[in-house]
């Protein structure tokens, strides 16, 4: 949980609830690594399929204004997977093309012994995920990034229309 100075707790997008969304990627296939703008990406994915085509529904409701999430997500995956390093689940290592992470058995085992339904739900979408995107999209981050960036534009132009038929 994310303590702001007004000592509120903020339950959702805490490094927890983004390290266990990692980590159900990271486990639908062992082998893989992804790096940290691949799993900012894929993130926002599991969260939001129901923005794609032949996609599962989303995960969460659909809120308006959604697509500038893309924007601060990149921070919450890194403090989630720094978390899950932590404590075995993840591991970082050098790649030739930077720093990627992947998940430990450890983590399959963790994500396995989990069997909520919203837990089942984010497993599922997160296999879709992988399943479509890391071997038919290797720039997954760019084809996320310009369709959340198409969506803020319309919801930007909207919200201009808006204040200025207020008037």
């Amino acid at each position: 949980m994310i303590k702001k100075a007004t000592n509120r707790i903020y339950t959702f997008n805490s490094s927890f609830e983004t390290g266990v969304r990692s980590l159900c990627l990271l486990v639908v296939d062992l082998s893989i690594s992804l790096d940290l703008q691949q799993l900012s990406a894929f993130d926002y994915l599991v969260v939001h399929t129901g923005d794609f085509e032949a996609a599962p529904p989303s995960l969460h409701p659909e809120m308006p204004n959604r697509s500038g999430e893309l924007v601060i997500r990149r921070e919450l995956v890194e403090r989630g997977l720094v978390l899950m390093e932590s404590k075995g689940l993840v591991k970082m290592h050098l790649t030739q093309s930077g720093f990627c992470y992947s998940a430990t058995e450890l983590a399959k085992v963790i994500l396995d012994s989990l069997q909520a339904p919203y837990m089942e739900d984010l497993k599922k979408r997160a296999s879709w995920v992988i399943a479509h995107h890391v071997t038919v999209d290797q720039d997954a981050f760019s084809t996320v990034f310009n369709k959340a960036f198409d969506q803020w534009s319309t919801e930007f132009q909207f919200e201009q229309i808006k204040i200025a038929g207020n008037r």
